[in-house]
C-alpha cells in the first residue's frame, strides 16, 4: 500500500511522530503546508497528524475539505497534545473537529506530545500567556489546581516532551491489518 503521511506541527512533536510512522511504514511524508488535493490522488492510504490548540486540530480543515478522497482509502488521523490520553478528552477532540459522518472515513488516534513555550509563534505565545495568567490567578487565590494545571504551569519554564515511539504501535497495527 502506498501511504502518505501529512503533518501540521508547530513545535515538533507531531513531526517527530510523523517521521517515526514514515520509517516504520516506509511511507512518504509531507508537511501540511505543502500538501495539495492533487497529491492525495497518488496514494492508497493516508495518515494525517496535527497538534491540538484549544481542542482544535491543526490540519482538520484540510482533512474536512478533502474528505471525499478518504472514503475508499485506509486513513488515520492523529492529534497530539500535552494532556494524558483520557477517553473523554479524546472523544471531545474527535467530536469537536469532525462530524459523525466525517469520522466514518478514518480511524482517530491521540498521541501524547508535549509543550515547549519557546517554540511557539507570537500569536500562540499571547494565547498561552493568557492561560498562564489564569492559572497563576487561580494559584494566588488559593484555589485547588489539578495535577494537569500544575504541570502546565511548570512547563512554561521547563519544556516537557512525552513523545514515545511505542505510542505509534496502534497506528502501525491499523495500517498493517
Amino acid at each position: 500500500m502506498k501511504t502518505l503521511i501529512v503533518y501540521w506541527s508547530k513545535t515538533g512533536f507531531v513531526k517527530k511522530y510523523a517521521k517515526w510512522l514514515a520509517e516504520e511504514l516506509e511511507a512518504d511524508i509531507i508537511s501540511g503546508e505543502e500538501i495539495t488535493e492533487d497529491k492525495l490522488k497518488e496514494y492508497d492510504g493516508y495518515i494525517f497528524g496535527g497538534s491540538l490548540y484549544a481542542v482544535g486540530i491543526n490540519g482538520a480543515d484540510f482533512i474536512k475539505e478533502n474528505i471525499k478522497h478518504l472514503e475508499a482509502k485506509k486513513t488515520a488521523v492523529f492529534a497530539t497534545g500535552a494532556s494524558p490520553a483520557k477517553k473523554e478528552i479524546i472523544e471531545e477532540v474527535k467530536n469537536k473537529n469532525f462530524s459523525p459522518e466525517e469520522q466514518k472515513c478514518f480511524k482517530f488516534f491521540y498521541l501524547r506530545g508535549g509543550f515547549d513555550y519557546s517554540k511557539l509563534g507570537f500569536k500562540d505565545k499571547v494565547l498561552m500567556s493568557i492561560m498562564k495568567w489564569k492559572l497563576n490567578s487561580k494559584k494566588k487565590k488559593g484555589e485547588e489546581m489539578t495535577a494537569e494545571e500544575k504541570g502546565m504551569l511548570a512547563a512554561f519554564d521547563n519544556p516537557v516532551d512525552f513523545t514515545d515511539k511505542e505510542n505509534i504501535e496502534e497506528i502501525i497495527s491499523y495500517f498493517k491489518e
